[in-house]
């Protein structure tokens, strides 16, 4: 079992760990520090009363070690992304105490290791690391061997580099973990507990009616995910992939529910479109100019400014005449985005780089279009009709994704109007 941290924890440890940063006092550490005690040994003398005692003494031990930490950043004015990294596991350090609590309240031998110990062995890049091959041989060889007898309970959202330093693999990542561990012990399945019924055909938030998606292929859940939709992490689904194991999508609050399973997809599907999402603080950025015409290494220029200023390109689109290229980008980064394309500017490359944060990129998810005829012209004259503008739009070559861009207030607009042209509400009777 790959555990997460409680419900808030992981968004306080962060506040936390920023306030006293920049705080000339640290009197909000104890407080804060108690209230984890709090809620943390309140759950553990509910769910595991006969081990209050000894796995209490586990939770203060790493209440101890979090103080401790926090009070240096204090002390030192500073908070490194590697201090932060190591802050916000307390979450998952605190909660797999718990769990493993629990299972053996119930007769079930556990033991608690964290990510590391594991075997994930990741990336350097705090906050947002990645899984290396390495971690396969390192996970078959730590927990493979405890399976006969025990179930591990591993903290979740954390690996570590090579040399043992705590790495965070981003917001969700327990998901990330999951499939990394069941990738390398090489399981059945992969099951992801959530607090909803499963992956769904649009945000029951836009989308009251929207329905849950009993089966989905592993690319078009990649699609949904990187497209902002919440139920798991944007690369928690290639280390299943790559094993072809089956990933169940389940709610934890309503278990009888069969949820989403995700598998490879190869059979034809009988929907067109499977479901849609949307990303809201996104900027359109325009480079335009008679002099890329033609001109070899133009995009190469573009594409590596940005790459060295660190910001990430999510869509593309190029004109026929090769005069203007359109990115969307997260809206955070617009200002260091413009900066590093200015350069080309002054060089000559470009002749104007001009930027809307007035956008929303919409994804329409759904293997069926590839090779179905007519599903753009279907899409843009419902989207027509409705009164939506369309800005930009960008296909992938696998079909699996149409994208496209409109101003922010129509981005809700233009889900609903999609979701009722193709009835995704219904329920699939094929």
């Amino acid at each position: 079992m790959v555990v997460s941290a409680q419900r808030g924890v992981t968004d306080q440890l962060i506040a936390i760990a920023t306030e006293i940063a920049d705080s000339r006092s640290a009197a909000t550490i104890e407080p804060f520090i108690q209230s984890l005690r709090i809620r943390h040994v309140s759950v553990l003398s509910e769910v595991a009363p006969n081990y209050a005692d000894d796995m209490g003494i586990l939770i203060e031990e790493q209440l101890c070690d979090l103080d401790n930490i926090l009070n240096a950043v204090h002390n030192l004015r500073e908070l490194t992304p590697r201090s932060l990294d190591y802050i916000i596991t307390y979450g998952e350090r605190l909660n797999s105490i718990l769990v493993s609590a629990a299972f053996r309240e119930r007769g079930i031998p556990s033991i608690v290791m964290d990510g590391c110990e594991a075997g994930i062995l990741t990336t350097s890049g705090h906050g947002e690391a990645m899984a290396l091959p390495e971690s396969d041989m390192r996970i078959r060889s730590r927990v493979q061997p405890l399976l006969t007898d025990t179930v591990p309970v591993i903290m979740g959202f954390m690996g570590c580099t090579g040399r043992g330093i705590i790495t965070t693999l981003g917001r969700s990542g327990s998901d990330y973990s999951a499939a990394i561990i069941g990738a390398g012990i090489e399981a059945d399945e992969i099951w992801i507990w959530t607090d909803v019924d499963g992956i769904m055909t649009s945000d029951p938030r836009v989308i009251p009616d929207a329905r849950v998606i009993g089966s989905i292929s592993y690319l078009e859940v990649m699609e949904l995910s990187f497209f902002g939709a919440k139920v798991m992490h944007p690369r928690s689904i290639e280390p299943a992939m790559k094993k072809n194991i089956i990933v169940r999508v389940k709610n934890t609050f309503n278990p009888s529910h069969p949820g989403t399973t995700i598998v490879r997809g190869e059979k034809h599907d009988s929907r067109v479109v499977k479901a849609l999402t949307y990303i809201d603080k996104v900027a359109l950025i325009t480079i335009c100019g008679a002099q890329m015409i033609g001109r070899p290494g133009v995009a190469k220029a573009i594409f590596s400014a940005l790459a060295d200023a660190e910001v990430n390109v999510m869509m593309i689109s190029q004109g026929s005449s090769e005069a203007n290229i359109s990115l969307i980008i997260d809206e955070s980064q617009l200002a260091v985005a413009t900066d590093a394309l200015s350069v080309l500017v002054k060089e000559g490359l470009v002749r104007e780089v001009s930027s809307n944060r007035d956008a929303c990129a919409v994804a329409v998810i759904g293997a069926g279009m590839a090779g179905a005829k007519g599903t753009g012209g279907r899409i843009f004259t419902a989207l027509g009709n409705g009164g939506v503008n369309v800005m930009m739009i960008s296909q992938g070559s696998s079909e699996v994704n149409i994208s496209f861009v409109v101003r922010q207030a129509d981005g809700p607009k233009a889900v609903r109007i999609l979701h009722d042209e193709y009835r995704l509400s219904e329920e699939d009777h094929a």
